[in-house]
């Protein structure tokens, strides 16, 4: 192999930090060592990486086209390093999850320490990913189980619906229509609209429920996260629809939630690749987020 991972490293770091001098300090050790290093690399290669120019260097078309080859191939083995220290660090070993953004705001987060609760040993990767990249992240092996709020129809995932849930009105403290036990869309769009942008899933939902009521509407802010919509609203931008979970618990000071009268329906579903057999961290965690679910539960 005539590029070796040593070199990979070396000529990674001169492009992120675009110096010989920056990729020393980065990689701690000397610049001289990195200038050879990088010598040997174009000469091995039969490729020249950089233009000097009284000491300033300038990537070749080359350098980037080999950057990008080399980025994903770099962090892939920076993965599995961590994977072998983790395996000797926690050898009960990890469990890789994702979640729609809304749901890692209160929902999830009692999950996962109750999760931690119970296995201690075991590392959690959570992140949150939209519902357009859940198929990829999961097919992917970027993650091993999605939580999502709403269904994901595709082919080969797995997808099971565990919880249901509601659309929910959130109202800066202070504002008339707090005083209602609900409230409905028509006194909504009265007022100055944060919404989900309609291009997203949630924005079709709260578009199509308008449209079921007949009420014409027409937001004065679009916004993709929930959280987004909670910010604005506490800073008396506006009323907001939002999913009951991104609200739920401890909720935010500031921000009153009420019921809509005109019911908009959530399904929260469990997703996995139906490539994959589910591991025993996988089950665990779903055992614990049903016995969550469970206890939420009125009654």
């Amino acid at each position: 192999m005539r590029f070796k991972l040593r070199q990979m490293e070396v000529f990674r770091a001169v492009m992120l930090t675009g110096s010989m001098n920056g990729a020393a300090k980065l990689l701690f050790v000397s610049q001289p060592a990195v200038s050879r290093l990088i010598a040997h690399t174009e000469q091995s290669l039969g490729l020249q990486l950089f233009d000097r120019d009284k000491g300033k260097l300038t990537p070749t078309q080359e350098a980037h086209r080999l950057f990008e080859e080399v980025g994903p191939l770099f962090e892939e083995a920076l993965r599995i390093d961590e994977f072998a220290r983790d395996l000797a660090a926690r050898p009960e070993g990890a469990l890789t999850l994702c979640s729609s953004p809304s749901l890692a705001l209160n929902f999830l987060p009692p999950v996962v320490a109750g999760y931690l609760e119970r296995y201690p040993n075991v590392r959690v990767k959570f992140h949150t990913t939209l519902l357009a990249d859940m198929a990829h992240e999961l097919l992917g092996r970027k993650a091993e189980l999605a939580v999502s709020v709403l269904p994901i129809d595709h082919p080969n995932l797995v997808v099971e619906p565990f919880a249901t849930g509601e659309m929910v009105c959130i109202l800066p403290e202070g504002h008339p229509l707090t005083a209602q036990a609900d409230v409905g869309l028509a006194e909504l769009a009265a007022c100055r609209l944060v919404l989900y942008s309609r291009n997203i899933p949630f924005g079709r939902l709260v578009a199509a429920a308008f449209q079921r009521a007949g009420v014409d509407w027409n937001p004065s802010v679009d916004i993709v996260r929930a959280e987004l919509a909670c910010a604005l609203v506490r800073a008396g931008a506006g009323v907001a629809i939002v999913d009951q979970f991104s609200v739920g618990g401890a909720g935010w000071p500031g921000v009153v939630v009420r019921p809509l009268r005109e019911s908009i329906p959530l399904a929260l579903s469990l997703v996995r690749s139906r490539f994959d057999t589910p591991s025993r961290h996988v089950q665990r965690f779903v055992r614990v987020l049903k016995e969550h679910v469970k206890a939420m539960a009125p009654g």
